[in-house]
């Protein structure tokens, strides 16, 4: 039986949905997971052959490599192009893994689908371009063979990830998954790319049925970190991973930093967790009973502030006072920040928290 996922946005009073889906491939799954992996780039035939052999022999079922390397500045290392297609598809002969790339335009779907690529991933700058995704859809119109794979554009904005899904399941395609990538910060930050779990926690509320992997790669942007985050992906219950995996990562063109070899995937799979869907629904029930107690003091509590906020709104235009305060603002945010630890709360996790209240404190005023 196929999947079927609704998936309702407001805009311009219409309601747009996603087609019914049909399950990935079984090549995708792993010991109760979704898997793809392999490296950045195709770079030498060598490099591909070797390094999908040990992935294959680990039974893993998809190999990734990017052929078009979209890169920030010109003269970096752009992929190998058509001419590692032919190393793709002897992957895939000789190993029996589906193989997958990364398409930004016309002519890359035409040369994958001619190759016979089982999977195409659209990049993060792509998803940020409604028209290239558009391109890309418009070639793939009516395929019930080929699986996509849309990451998250490298802004947080769901609704630019969740037009490019659209866009592909209203032409037809009915393999389709969301791949997690993490969003561009400007902050100083410890992984490369910040996850912001709430926008694919919130895909998965409006999409429960569609599949959406992690990519502990590109967020994290460090090999020695991806072990954890992956299980902690799969701990939030999203559905598998997605991950850069190199024969020699010291050596790679692209992403070297982030690739972790295939002796390494192998030890972290070993000890991945995969949780149980089932629980002890009495317990859990005791305890989701506080957790509602909790949201509506918070609730009550966000209320009584508010109306606060109203009458210091009233104040001001009495006197003539501007609504914003930053020096006020920035105390309130130094001393509550610093209360966090002592109360087991994240400081930044208060800080952000803060910043929504605030805004919505100069919104009541105005």
């Amino acid at each position: 039986m196929p999947f079927h996922t609704t998936l309702y946005i407001k805009h311009n009073k219409m309601n747009y949905n996603l087609h019914d889906l049909e399950p990935l491939p079984q090549a995708f799954h792993y010991n109760g997971m979704l898997l793809v992996a392999g490296p950045c780039s195709a770079e030498s035939h060598a490099q591909v052959a070797t390094t999908a052999q040990q992935l294959a022999a680990m039974g893993v079922g998809v190999f990734r490599a990017g052929l078009w390397k979209p890169r920030t500045h010109p003269g970096g290392f752009e992929g190998m192009g058509t001419i590692a297609l032919p190393w793709l598809q002897q992957v895939k002969s000789e190993t029996g893994m589906l193989i997958a790339t990364e398409v930004a335009n016309r002519q890359h779907v035409l040369h994958a689908l001619q190759a016979g690529v089982d999977v195409m991933w659209i990049g993060a700058r792509t998803t940020a371009n409604p028209f290239a995704v558009q391109e890309i859809a418009d070639v793939l119109h009516g395929n019930r063979q080929v699986s996509v794979i849309v990451k998250n554009p490298v802004s947080p904005d769901i609704e630019l990830w969740l037009g490019a899904l659209q866009r592909i399941s209203h032409a037809g395609i009915r393999r389709l998954a969301a791949v997690h990538r993490g969003f561009v910060n400007a902050e100083e930050q410890v992984y490369r790319n910040t996850p912001m779990w709430r926008i694919p926690m919130e895909l998965k509320r409006r999409c429960p049925t569609l599949p959406i992997l992690v990519d502990p790669s590109h967020i994290t942007g460090d090999r020695d970190m991806v072990p954890t985050l992956a299980q902690q992906a799969l701990d939030m219950g999203f559905d598998g991973l997605m991950l850069e995996v190199h024969q020699c990562p010291d050596k790679a063109l692209s992403d070297k930093q982030q690739q972790i070899t295939p002796v390494q995937l192998e030890e972290m799979l070993k000890h991945l967790v995969i949780r149980s869907k089932n629980s002890d629904e009495s317990q859990l029930t005791v305890l989701r009973q506080l957790i509602d107690e909790c949201d509506d003091e918070l609730l009550q509590v966000l209320a009584r502030r508010m109306d606060v906020v109203r009458k210091i709104g009233d104040l001001k235009r009495k006197t003539n006072i501007q609504v914003v305060q930053p020096n006020r603002f920035t105390d309130i945010l130094n001393r509550r920040t610093q209360q966090a630890p002592a109360l087991q709360l994240d400081s930044d996790f208060v800080k952000h928290l803060l910043q929504l209240v605030h805004e919505e404190a100069v919104r009541q005023q105005l």
